[in-house]
């Protein structure tokens, strides 16, 4: 749908791609995650969706287009990405947080844990594709209008370096309502990075309503009739079958931090009971249920944003979420850096593992740790997991004609491996890092 467009060589459009990798904190958009907003097969859907609200107020329809078919609940990772980004800009205290984001699809990949082959490049395209070419039309958050039109990408465009032909990036300009509605106070709700582990279309799609209604519902969680559930879904083919996958998936109960159970309500047809239960099945440890109810708070509590102030027609949601950091209660969120299979970033834990918590609780101490700690926190809090503007351009200067953002996940690869490796100043650290490496392999680059 969008061909490669060449980018000229010398222009400083790229210091704006977005340094976001692996370990950023993960938000959903929270009306996406309990309508019916795409297909839960990975095979190619034609069909519509249309879906009413019990009380008949609120109603979507999703039309696919012939060519592409109707964007998937696997495509909805990239806006997933895109959300989590704009909600770490407002958090930050971005002015003027954009629609349209620069991004190198490598990063990408990492974030939403895709493998970075050539095949996931090419499905990548196709689920751009797909989002661009699914039509949605409702009333929920249609302020004044009686329905909303839209698409979920306005556009995206890949971006290749006239000389080299390599790939400088791309660009997608998200819809205004799905802007809106992730800028919206509250308009977004933390997941798991489980969750990408999740291979079947209609566990995520269970996951999202799981973590929407019963995320901060207490130890009781959350119960819905099986009926109601199946309207919810959109999913295709008859009830029954329906259904007979989700008692399945009861019994297999292996939703990442929810636990499921079935109940038997008066009218005879079962009810599925949704709980959060911290660390199951994979997990972050630290996102249970207090942790997520104050982290929801937190994103509610931030202060409006003065560049959109839309009114919500459902849910608890508010007006806009921050562009001012600093709220009060909200978890502070480092710059992204990789982090090695199986761990995870520092910042997703409990507060308990904090040094300052850390020493009140130990007998004795280590003292070359506890300055590594106390230098890991001023790096973290400077420049620590990103290439500021004045490394890539001192980079691209001195050392031309690599990928930048992929050399600089090297580098957080190396470092992360081990404790002891860490920087007191990421960027000289990097910077000496890309030289040895253009010094050891500069000779094999095409020129």
């Amino acid at each position: 749908m969008n061909r490669p467009r060449s980018a000229p060589t010398d222009s400083g459009q790229f210091d704006l791609f977005l340094p976001y990798v692996a370990d950023m904190p993960l938000r959903d958009q929270r009306e996406m995650m309990e309508r019916p907003f795409f297909s839960l097969a990975k095979s190619k859907r034609v069909k519509p969706i249309d879906y009413t609200s019990p009380d008949g107020k609120l109603w979507v329809h999703v039309s696919a287009s012939p060519e592409y078919g109707m964007a998937t609940i696997w495509d909805a990772d990239i806006l997933i990405y895109c959300a989590s980004v704009l909600a770490d800009m407002a958090r930050r205290g971005v002015n003027d947080v954009p629609r349209k984001l620069h991004l190198m699809p490598y990063d990408l990949l990492r974030a939403i844990g895709r493998p970075t082959t050539g095949r996931a490049y090419e499905l990548l395209g196709q689920g751009l594709d797909r989002l661009v070419a699914t039509t949605i039309k409702t009333n929920i958050r249609a302020e004044n209008r009686r329905e909303a039109t839209f698409s979920w990408l306005d556009g995206w465009t890949q971006l290749v370096d006239e000389k080299t032909e390599r790939s400088r990036g791309m660009t997608i300009e998200l819809s205004n309502w799905f802007w809106e509605g992730v800028m919206m106070q509250g308009g977004v709700l933390s997941i798991d990075r489980a969750y990408f582990d999740i291979t079947g279309g209609r566990e995520r799609w269970l996951y999202r309503v799981a973590r929407k209604h019963s995320g901060g519902a207490g130890e009781g969680g959350f119960a819905i009739s099986m009926p109601v559930l199946f309207e919810k879904s959109g999913a295709e083919g008859e009830y029954r079958r329906f259904k007979f996958e989700i008692l399945k998936l009861a019994e297999k109960d292996a939703l990442p931090g929810y636990g499921l159970s079935v109940e038997t309500a008066k009218g005879g047809e079962p009810m599925l009971r949704m709980r959060r239960i911290d660390g199951k099945d994979g997990a972050e440890r630290g996102l249970g249920i207090h942790r997520q109810a104050q982290d929801d708070r937190a994103i509610e509590e931030m202060p409006p944003s003065k560049t959109a102030q839309p009114e919500l027609v459902e849910g608890p949601a508010k007006p806009p979420l921050a562009t001012k950091a600093g709220a009060s209660g909200a978890r502070p969120a480092k710059p992204s850096k990789s982090v090695s299979p199986g761990k995870h970033p520092a910042g997703e834990f409990s507060a308990a593992k904090h040094p300052t918590e850390q020493r009140m609780r130990e007998d004795t101490i280590d003292a070359s740790a506890l300055i590594r700690r106390t230098v890991s926190g001023l790096s973290d809090t400077a420049t620590r997991g990103f290439m500021a503007d004045d490394t890539i351009q001192h980079l691209r200067e001195t050392c031309p004609g690599w990928d930048l953002h992929a050399l600089h996940a090297d580098f957080e690869r190396w470092v992360n491996a081990d404790a002891a490796r860490l920087p007191a100043n990421w960027q000289k650290a990097f910077i000496g890092f890309v030289k040895r490496h253009h010094e050891k392999h500069g000779h094999t680059l095409r020129r």
